[in-house]
């Protein structure tokens, strides 16, 4: 399929996607709201849950992941911030419009935009980002269940991008001839230290919610947000109170020993400098 045919089917799907979420009665066409949140953060971080709690809040829609943008981002991600931000516009725009959801508050949830702030936010000087963090080791076991990295996988994701062990856009340029062939345990940790990375080293003004923390006390979290979304608290409370801890921990029961130092050996300074691990 030639680009401009992929692109095209892209923006239909997102549409489609979007659509059911505004609802009928929310569905219009009047000035666009570009105070968007973008909540970016490693796959399996909680990014999603992030995203519907906030999308369900009056006034706002959840958008989901974007597929026209998930799928233009490894390409964007290389250029200036400048050159990155007129496009990220322009998808996004396009999104909303065709998704008849422009006058609303727009949540995107595309992780991979944790690669590109700086122009995100020269693309919306409005907007506010959330970064959902959470312990590496706990997404290295989501990661592993998940199998997105798994070797011998095979297929694409819904924008196009390819599974299994090749190396992507945001490993190390001196080191994508190291990524296929490592153990899959170090390559799930190997992704959740570059996401991390990226957020921290963008430069943007970032909220970051911790996984651990709105399990133990999402409503101090949630009047945290308010404040700094400008959000109605209450609402926000009743949606994050449905976070649970089942899954905080989950390294301890589901990562074999072998399995645990090949994720202490990728990230294990990243997880002491975040607090998730003692310092040695």
């Amino acid at each position: 399929m030639s680009g401009p045919l992929r692109s095209a089917e892209l923006q239909l799907r997102a549409a489609r996607h979007i659509l059911p979420r505004g609802g009928l009665s929310r569905r219009r066409l009047g000035r666009l709201d570009d105070r968007l949140v973008f909540v970016a953060g490693s796959p399996r971080s909680g990014t999603t849950f992030l995203a519907g709690a906030l999308g369900s809040l009056p006034g706002f829609v959840d958008l989901g992941e974007v597929a026209p943008l998930k799928a233009a981002i490894p390409a964007l991600a290389g250029e200036p911030p400048e050159r990155a931000a007129p496009e990220i516009r322009r998808l996004l725009t396009r999104a909303r419009r065709l998704g008849l959801v422009g006058s609303l508050r727009s949540v995107e949830q595309t992780p991979e935009t944790a690669f590109v702030l700086p122009a995100v936010l020269l693309a919306f000087p409005e907007a506010r980002i959330v970064h959902a963090l959470r312990d590496g080791r706990d997404v290295a076991s989501s990661l592993l269940e998940r199998g997105w990295l798994r070797a011998g996988r095979g297929g694409t994701d819904d924008a196009g991008n390819r599974l299994g062990p090749e190396a992507r856009f945001w490993v190390e340029r001196g080191r994508r001839a190291e990524f296929p062939q490592v153990a899959d345990a170090r390559r799930a940790a190997w992704a959740w230290r570059r996401y991390v990375t990226a957020v921290r080293e963008s430069g943007a003004p970032v909220v970051e919610v911790r996984y651990e923390r709105l399990a133990a006390d999402s409503r101090a979290v949630a009047s945290e947000l308010a404040a700094a979304l400008e959000v109605p608290e209450a609402p926000l409370q009743a949606a994050l109170a449905r976070a649970h801890d089942a899954s905080v921990g989950r390294h301890a029961r589901d990562l074999s020993a072998d399995e645990t130092r090949e994720v202490l050996a990728e990230c294990g300074g990243l997880l002491r400098e975040l607090g998730y691990l003692p310092d040695a």
